[in-house]
Formats: C-alpha cells, structure tokens, sequence
C-alpha cells in the first residue's frame, strides 16, 4: 500500500495535470493511511472543489481546519466550499474572518501575517453553459478594491482545459462615484456606489466590454447572478491574450 507521502504526490502531478477526479482518489488513498494529514485533506478538498462535490469538500476542508487551525490557507478552500455547497451562512461568516485576519495582519500571528499580505481569496468555483460550451468561473473577492479602476470582484472563465477565455470585472471608480455621490447623496450615505460590469477579452463584441452601470451596495450574489446572466447570453469567447 503506498504510503500518505507517495499518495499525496501522485494526487497533485494528478491535480496539475486537470486529472480532478483521479487526484480526489489519491488523496482519499492518502487520508486512509494517514487521517491525521492535514494537507492530504486540504487537497482532497481541492478536487472536490474542481469537480464541483461541495459537500465532500466541505467535509475535507472542515478536517483540515480542525488538524490545522493555524494555516489560513485552509480557510480560504473552506470559503469556497461553503459557498459550492450553498451554505452561505457559513460562507458569509467565513469572509468576515478572512477580512478580520487581513486587517489585523500586522502582529506576531504568522497565520495573520500570511493574511495580510494576500489581495484576496478565491470564494467561489462554479460552472456555467453557454452555447453549448461549459465553462468554469473562479469568483476572486478583494480584500480592499485593486488598482486605479477600485475592482471589487474578478470572474475568470475558463474552458474544460482550464484555457482563461474572459474576464469580467466588478468596478467602482473613486473619479466616477464622487460625482455620482453628489447627485445621490441620499443612496451614498445609506452605503451604496455606482458599479460598472466590464469584460475583458476577445468576443463578437471586441476585447472589452461595458456590460451595464448600475448602483447598489458591494453585494456578492447579486454580481455573480449578473455575470452568469452575460455568460449565458454572450457568444462564445476566444482564449484570452
């Protein structure tokens, strides 16, 4: 019988290869020689999530944490377990202390320190068909919003090869939002913003899209049903350059 070691490394040339279904087994074998193995767990995880068996990889990564409390790694594959499994209670719990670790990343705390200098985590792997091809979107959330254009949300779509063929950006520009500001002063202070969905990549419609500009507050789901909306309306996209 190979040994939790072996197992492990077999699962991730598997896991690297796009072989998702045959990297879970090795990690399975890996956790039956050694339950106690935190990091065969976190993979198993991890091709649990690759394959869309959220349950699973909410029970693997569960086990992880509770061998490793110490690695915040684990907790970012919990969130998107969470959240592949519909459990968004959960999920949403787990953010705030994703956020929490970030902003307290300064002290002495590694687990904290390794938080604060990520951007952001990955919160959701999910498909979507369009035309016929499915795709599979990594939702990436940000810690606080990226670059000069203040991007709060980052959805990659992929094709079955893992091939990145579109991007589309959730955006709030500080030049834009303090002019909206201004005429809305009412929604500004209730907390709200003025967002742009903007795609990237190549399509019928050119290398970049502006999908459509709309207020409201930073609210996850709503954005994600937006961009599964565009994805399944759009035509296919072209592998991005």
């Amino acid at each position: 019988m190979p040994t939790a070691a072996s197992a492990v490394a077999a699962g991730l040339a598997a896991l690297h290869a796009g072989k998702s279904r045959e990297a879970l087994a090795d990690f399975q074998q890996a956790i039956r020689a050694d339950p106690s193995n935190a990091a065969a767990n976190l993979y198993a995880a991890t091709a649990a999530l690759e394959l869309y068996e959220g349950q699973l990889a909410v029970g693997y990564a569960e086990k992880a944490r509770q061998l490793d409390p110490s690695d915040w790694k684990v907790d970012t594959t919990l969130v998107a377990a969470y959240a592949e499994a519909g459990m968004k209670q959960q999920r949403d719990a787990l953010r705030a202390r994703l956020r929490a670790l970030h902003a307290a990343g300064t002290g002495e705390d590694a687990h904290a320190r390794d938080a604060r200098l990520a951007n952001g985590f990955l919160l959701e792997m999910f498909p979507v068909e369009s035309h016929g091809t499915a795709y599979q979107v990594d939702a990436v959330e940000y810690f606080e919003p990226m670059g000069e254009m203040r991007t709060y949300y980052r959805f990659l779509v992929r094709q079955a090869d893992g091939r990145l063929v579109w991007e589309i950006d959730v955006e709030s520009n500080n030049f834009d939002e303090r002019s909206w500001a201004q005429a809305h002063s009412g929604e500004a202070a209730a907390g709200e913003r003025q967002f742009q969905l903007i795609g990237h990549g190549e399509s019928a419609q050119g290398r970049e899209v502006d999908y459509r500009m709309f207020t409201g507050k930073p609210d996850y789901d709503a954005f994600r049903a937006m961009v599964v909306t565009i994805l399944e309306q759009q035509p296919p996209a072209a592998p991005a350059q």
